[in-house]
């Protein structure tokens, strides 16, 4: 992916097409083959243009996966945390990353987000990677519908939530109690560490309480993006 003066070329046909559909999101111009062509009402009054895959190339990358689609965008306009929490329902879930920085974790664990009805997902701004056509098209079309919030103080922002009525709990292999036989909290945050390092001290600190996920003695842990999953799923089947 290449930037030009700041603005993005998304690709692949998931990340493309829901930046297209989101109202919030400013289009500057669509590159696609004549084998990729979208239907007007998704491309909407978008600059479009066919070109061959060749281009497309020049503008992604060759090893991208583009799937003769590419769009050119402004990033999305920055979610805070305040922002969020103005419209919270009285049952939600948050994703806390701590030290996650790899563009395809966040993207999947988005994609998660996004299919469990999580409010946000919430990361450091100093280390975590910017925006970019990567982490879109891992997110499979959810950077366009939850709010990725890039905050300066973790544990901050985690006192933020506190007092807005969240829990935050911490996803540790070494907590006592498993997910499974806690009763979540009608507002959940649960926080999550990378998966060599885990969750910084001052982090872990301040999560209410730890929990690990059930599994088999075969595997010590799952990826970060997996176990994001996990969880979402366990307090999306009890709420």
């Amino acid at each position: 992916m290449k930037k030009v003066n700041g603005n993005l070329w998304l690709y692949g046909h998931h990340a493309v097409v829901a930046a297209l559909q989101n109202p919030n999101r400013e289009k500057i111009q669509l590159k696609m083959t004549k084998e990729s062509v979208l239907p007007d009402k998704i491309i909407g009054k978008t600059n479009a243009g066919i070109v061959s895959r060749q281009e497309i190339d020049s503008l992604t990358g060759q090893n991208a996966v583009h799937q003769g689609l590419a769009l050119q965008v402004k990033p999305l306009p920055q979610k805070t945390l305040d922002e969020v929490l103005q419209k919270i329902p009285d049952k939600a879930v948050i994703l806390i990353l701590d030290q996650v920085t790899d563009p395809h974790n966040i993207g999947a664990i988005l994609r998660s987000a996004a299919a469990f009805d999580a409010v946000a997902v919430v990361i450091p701004d100093a280390g975590a990677p910017e925006e970019s056509a990567v982490l879109a098209k891992s997110a499979c079309g959810a950077l366009e519908i939850v709010p990725l919030v890039r905050v300066t103080n973790l544990a901050r922002a985690m006192q933020q939530l506190k007092d807005e009525g969240f829990w935050c709990l911490g996803l540790d292999g070494y907590a006592k109690e498993y997910i499974s036989d806690k009763k979540l909290p009608a507002r959940t945050a649960f926080v999550l560490g990378s998966e060599g390092e885990g969750m910084r001290r001052l982090t872990a600190e301040k999560c209410d309480y730890t929990i690990k996920l059930p599994m088999s003695d075969k595997m010590e842990s799952l990826n970060v993006s997996n176990a994001a999953a996990v969880a979402l799923y366990e307090f999306y089947r009890q709420k």
